[in-house]
């Protein structure tokens, strides 16, 4: 019998240390076969590539199968990767175009101020003021900075740069993501 507060087994089986977050973080999505002994091309879809190590245990989507890293090494702006019991181009090609997952309770912690996409997604959006502008549906990497893509009650879709002044505050445990909107910003208003 659960109490208020424990994990159910699938989150513990999961490793998802809260409520409402993701169990499992794409950190690369395979691509094709490399060579003749079962490398496999791997796009990088993480922050942390060093953490991906010989030894380490990645999980194959769709069914989380889990898989140990035999090798693993830089090419071009992709990795080559190897696991163990993949010693084949055949082998290997079972993989091709699968994401590959680590268990959101495995990755680093981050600095003080800092946060990883998934955290901001679905949290309410308001300025100062207390003015609800929406909830945050998806950010965006533009290459100069992130940006928020954020929905309204009603109206269109609204961009806000995750950037000072525009990103004033984020609360995690409030829900909410402060910001500073310029004139114009919001559909209607005029600027």
């Amino acid at each position: 019998m659960s109490r208020p507060g424990d994990k159910s087994e699938a989150e513990d089986a999961a490793g998802s240390p809260a409520p409402g977050e993701p169990a499992f973080l794409a950190v690369g999505k395979l691509r094709r076969p490399h060579g003749v002994k079962g490398e496999l091309l791997m796009d990088i879809l993480t922050d942390f590539p060093e953490r991906l190590r010989p030894g380490g245990v990645l999980f194959v989507e769709p069914d989380h199968t889990p898989l140990v890293l035999r090798s693993v090494r830089p090419h071009q702006d992709a990795l080559l990767v190897a696991f163990k019991g993949c010693e084949t181009p055949e082998a290997a090609g079972a993989y091709r175009n699968c994401l590959v997952t680590v268990k959101t309770a495995n990755r680093p912690a981050l600095p003080e101020g800092e946060y990883y996409h998934h955290q901001l997604i679905g949290l309410q959006v308001r300025t100062h003021s207390g003015q609800v502008v929406g909830r945050a549906l998806e950010i965006l990497s533009t290459g100069a900075h992130d940006v928020l893509l954020v929905r309204g009650e009603t109206g269109p879709e609204i961009l806000i740069p995750l950037v000072a002044p525009f990103l004033q505050e984020i609360g995690l445990a409030e829900g909410v993501i402060t910001v500073q909107l310029i004139p114009g910003m919001l559909p209607g208003e005029a600027s």
